[in-house]
């Protein structure tokens, strides 16, 4: 188990030792914000946000990185082309379950956002009270494509391995195992449209208008699949990373969002008895 107030640690999944942060107070009535990071993030790389969404939402947020970045060990190459289905349905209960709360709201950006939609739409969990789907990937795109395959360029062609450097451990591996599951070629028909369908909580989906990994169509199509209520957000001047170019806009949203989750878990637990998580099978 996760030992709250230590604030930061190492939990082993799977195999692999992963760090991982906690902010705010410790579990309790109040679901925990589960942030799951980008393709080329880390625990690091979410900065203050983890601190900024506690002091927004009064929320305990809980975040880690995957195996293969930051701190935590690597992972084998080549990736599986569906690495995020699979931390999603193999890795992301364990992570909850040590976690030990009673409910949580998933946080995810970019791959994190898949991740986490894949998780809520799979993954028979009576503790989830609802998604967030920053700048989400359910499809590729030929303009996304063409801006993973550009960022091989400036990877193998300036320092930008000096400056991941600075935060993953092993930046090569981070970034060969991101790059090349996504440029491979059976990866151009990728597709998880079909996971929507079975979400059973709220999601709030917001992706910038500028975004250059994908378009307005990612988050559209949450709306028009899920059986649950779904929440769109637009930013305008925003690119892929919402949480850096509108900061204030996107803290608003999750706020506004996450608000009513804690009345409804509140009155769950004071009525029913809530029992402890349980983790259901995909």
């Amino acid at each position: 188990m996760i030992d709250w107030s230590l604030g930061s640690g190492r939990i082993s999944v799977s195999g692999k030792s992963l760090e991982w942060g906690s902010f705010g107070p410790r579990p309790g009535v109040d679901p925990v914000i589960v942030m799951l990071h980008e393709g080329l993030g880390c625990l690091a790389l979410w900065r203050d946000f983890p601190q900024r969404l506690v002091e927004h939402t009064g929320f305990p947020v809980f975040a880690y990185s995957r195996a293969g970045y930051g701190q935590s060990d690597s992972l084998d190459a080549p990736w599986p082309l569906d690495y995020m289905e699979r931390e999603a349905i193999h890795s992301l209960p364990k992570i909850l379950a040590a976690i030990n709360a009673d409910s949580c709201i998933l946080l995810g950006h970019s791959d994190g956002a898949s991740i986490a939609a894949v998780y809520a739409g799979r993954v028979n969990d009576p503790g989830l009270r609802g998604v967030i789907l920053m700048a989400p990937h359910f499809f590729t795109e030929p303009m996304g494509l063409a801006e993973i395959a550009a960022a091989r360029e400036v990877f193998e062609t300036t320092d930008m391995r000096e400056r991941m450097a600075k935060y993953h451990r092993d930046p090569e591996a981070a970034f060969r195992g991101w790059n090349n599951a996504w440029l491979h070629p059976d990866f151009q028909s990728w597709n998880i449209e079909q996971v929507i369908e079975g979400f059973r909580v709220p999601s709030l989906a917001v992706q910038g208008a500028q975004d250059q990994y994908g378009t307005v169509r990612q988050v559209e199509v949450v709306k028009r699949r899920s059986p649950a209520p779904v929440t769109l957000k637009l930013l305008e001047d925003c690119r892929h990373s919402l949480h850096l170019d509108q900061l204030d806009a996107t803290l608003a949203a999750i706020d506004a969002f996450v608000q009513p989750l804690e009345k409804a878990s509140r009155q769950e637990i004071r009525h029913e008895h809530a029992p402890m998580r349980a983790k259901g099978r995909a």
